[in-house]
């Protein structure tokens, strides 16, 4: 506690600075036709000074920048505006006229099922300030994700838990192709966050269901992401954190058509155990090194080509009591070496056609040992059930190596269509050992082909039509699948869509080891969007239908006879106008689902899906201060759980206990300061972060752990129930500070 008030302490102080003198800035935005802009951004570039202009077009911000600076205007619908001005204390009054984009802005866009980011033909939800200033997200994109609806708030398992689905039916893309360990490896009943950096990606793309054809092997959803292009300018920067340090540097030429640069990170979490103490015994600290590098070269006007590659290295190991066993403890030890790199082009060859190629290669190897110790930390050797196999050892290489190539073409007006193909190789080498010794390896050549077309009949009426099809040597099998949208205007700013499709999944490694004759799984989606858009408010109605088929059972047999369906409703609202300077947005998502699958004796609804979930957001700048407040709250009603023992004389898993867990909740805040080092000449800036995470110390219950006989449980928690951060970011060069609020790492 003594600690936490001198964090606090240190923030008031800081906030205690002198402020300098202002220069007010005000003016009236319009349009060619003279009428005015409201909802549109407008302030100086490198700086949070600003304000949003009102329904009259008018604007008024006070700045205590100095000498030249650039006046930056942004709206939807207009071209993005910068004009250079001087800055004497003296006020300034600026009348400016923005144009309007093409007409692609006002034309309809097929919207069911996702949610897009840093595309400006499309609506923008989420960029990649708000993923990194979300309090509860700690700078991770799929925590981020999480506050939307249609996400479900598990703790326990790394992944995305889509609208019924499990986290390994949600794939991640970037730059076009698949990640195949965007998470980093599983451990025990503690979640695990993502291995990329939100400061990589300009876009992201959001779908929890209906996603484009040209991707693919995701039964609920996907997260596409973009990676950046060129940086503004040649930079530095330099991080120290109550968990770690960060250095990176980014070098770009003259002519801005080429830049590289690379960044390394080390995050070591004693610190945090120290402060707080953890329900499990860590004898090895997690502990993570993270090197990348990267280049982008602009081959053209139009192309651009661009790699970046990671080699990231972690190891941990923790203690924790046997279940079955009060003399004894469970060990479990990983050992992670991860290798990332992709490399992608894109060129446009001439009015009508456009090119992308795009390739990667992931290794991954996880060196696994777990114990059964005695209450000294021995290693015990018992032969006898349950704890012969509870001791184990297990090495787990995986590889992916895919390359894709996507054609498209311009017609008259917005009508396009787009067709490629992509070619995947995964190699998986896996060594187990129990009681007995198995090495299996699993090779599969995977290779598709897809077509994808936006036809626009008016502005007000479009569709976009696909299809796959896909083929996998291990399982040689193909598949051929459908997906179709609509989208149809309603009034100037609201707008229907429709969509359609399936989707397939190929069983999961460790159930093709066991049968290498299982078939694809199936989700049918079905999905009805209403959305309403403007600069400073979005609202977003959705409904869906699912339905699973060909799902894997373990029990009695391996096979694909499991089946299931998910449906629901879903609400967001933001919010940027009614409260002055103050962003929010609200989420709900009511989901009815059940499945039999894996071993479940009958359909239920899964332990991961709750039926009631919501998200408030809330972020706060106070421009005086140079501060920013930011809080989150998010609430789940409470997760099925079962007990289920094996029978043999009916073959099947029979069910003999089974009940709900607490509700979830947990509000997070998080401050952020940014203060100027020096003159703003020095090209030097600072953010201090400060964030705590479930401020309320409310205890979360994900599940339950049942002992080998079942006259035993346990709750599943998180390690502890609370987490701090505090962490000081220099950037050198330019100004980087919305880069790295709230940089949790």
């Amino acid at each position: 506690m003594i600690r936490l008030r001198l964090l606090l302490l240190l923030l008031v102080s800081l906030l205690s600075l002198h402020l300098g003198a202002q220069t007010r800035v005000s003016g009236i935005l319009t349009n060619k036709a003279g009428k005015p802009v409201p909802g549109a951004s407008i302030g100086m570039k490198g700086s949070y000074d600003g304000a949003t202009s009102d329904s009259t077009g008018r604007y008024l911000f006070d700045t205590e920048e100095k000498g030249n600076q650039v006046l930056t205007v942004s709206c939807i619908g207009y071209q993005p505006f910068e004009k250079s001005i001087e800055l004497s204390g003296s006020s300034l009054v600026l009348n400016i006229s923005l144009r309007e984009l093409a007409s692609e802005l006002k034309a309809v866009v097929v919207t069911a099922g996702s949610f897009e980011a840093s595309d400006t033909k499309r609506t923008t939800v989420l960029n990649s300030i708000d993923v990194v200033t979300t309090a509860s997200a700690n700078a991770d994109i799929t925590a981020a994700i999480k506050t939307l609806p249609g996400t479900q708030q598990v703790g326990e398992k790394e992944g995305l838990f889509i609208r019924g689905g499990s986290g390994e039916e949600a794939k991640v893309f970037i730059d076009g192709t698949l990640v195949n360990n965007y998470f980093y490896s599983a451990v025990p009943n503690i979640s695990q966050r993502g291995r990329f950096s939100p400061f990589l990606f300009k876009g992201t793309v959001f779908s929890s269901g209906g996603y484009s054809a040209l991707y693919g092997q995701a039964l609920s959803g996907a997260l596409i992401l973009e990676t950046i292009d060129m940086p503004e300018q040649s930079q530095a920067s330099l991080g120290v954190s109550s968990v770690g340090l960060s250095a990176g540097y980014q070098q770009l030429n003259k002519k801005k058509t080429f830049s590289w640069g690379g960044s390394y990170s080390y995050t070591n979490l004693l610190p945090y155990f120290a402060l707080v103490k953890q329900r499990v015994d860590y004898f090895k600290v997690p502990a993570y090194q993270d090197a990348d590098a990267n280049f982008r070269w602009k081959t053209s006007k139009t192309g651009m080509l661009k790699f970046y590659g990671t080699f990231q290295a972690n190891r941990l190991g923790l203690r924790s009591a046997d279940i079955d066993s009060a003399a004894l403890k469970d060990a479990f030890a990983l050992k992670n070496h991860n290798i990332y790199g992709n490399l992608s082009w894109r060129e446009k060859l001439n009015d009508d056609w456009r090119l992308f190629i795009g390739s990667s290669f992931s290794t991954n190897r996880d060196d696994i040992n777990n114990e059964i110790q005695n209450q000294q930390n021995q290693p015990q050797h018992i032969a006898v059930l349950p704890w012969k196999v509870k001791a184990f050892n297990a090495l787990s290489k995986g590889s992916l190596s895919q390359v894709k190539t996507v054609l498209e073409r311009k017609f008259a007006g917005l009508t396009s269509i787009r067709f490629g193909a992509e070619y995947l190789y995964y190699h998986d080498d896996i060594t187990y050992n129990d009681t007995l010794l198995r090495h299996n390896i699993i090779n599969d050549h995977f290779k598709a082909a897809f077509a994808e077309a936006d036809i626009y009949v008016t502005n007000n009426l479009a569709a976009k039509i696909g299809t796959r099809l896909e083929h996998s040597s291990l399982l040689n099998k193909a598949n051929w699948v459908p997906r179709v949208s609509l989208a149809y205007r309603l009034g100037k700013l609201g707008q229907a869509s429709l969509a359609y499709g399936i989707f397939y999944q190929k069983p999961e490694k460790t159930q093709l080891i066991i049968d290498p004759n299982l078939n694809y799984t199936r989700a049918s989606h079905f999905i009805a969007n209403f959305q309403k858009v403007t600069a400073t408010r979005t609202l977003r109605l959705e409904a869906f239908y699912k339905k699973y088929e060909d799902l894997v059972k373990t029990y009695p047999t391996m096979n694909n006879n499991g089946y299931g369906y998910a449906k629901g409703v879903e609400l967001f609202w933001r919010d940027k106008k009614t409260v002055k300077n103050v962003d929010y947005w609200i989420s709900y998502s009511f989901l009815d689902t059940k499945r039999d699958y894996l071993n479940y004796p009958y359909a239920l609804t899964p332990n991961f899906a709750a039926t009631h979930t919501a998200s408030l957001v809330v972020k706060r700048f106070i421009t005086n201060w140079k501060t920013q407040i930011n809080g989150s709250y998010s609430f789940a009603t409470g997760r099925p759980y079962y007990g289920m023992r094996y029978d043999a004389g009916s073959a099947k898993y029979e069910m003999f206990d089974q009940g709900r867990t607490p509700s979830f909740n947990n509000l997070s805040i998080s401050v952020n300061y940014l203060p100027t080092i020096g003159k703003k000449d020095s090209k030097t800036f600072v953010v201090w972060v400060l964030s705590v995470n479930n401020v309320l110390n409310q205890k979360q219950l994900y599940n339950y752990s049942y002992s080998y006989n079942g006259l035993i449980k346990q709750p599943v928690q998180p390690p502890a129930n609370q987490f701090f951060f505090i962490g000081c970011f220099l950037s050198f060069g330019v100004d980087r500070t919305q880069d790295v609020i709230n940089s949790n790492l």
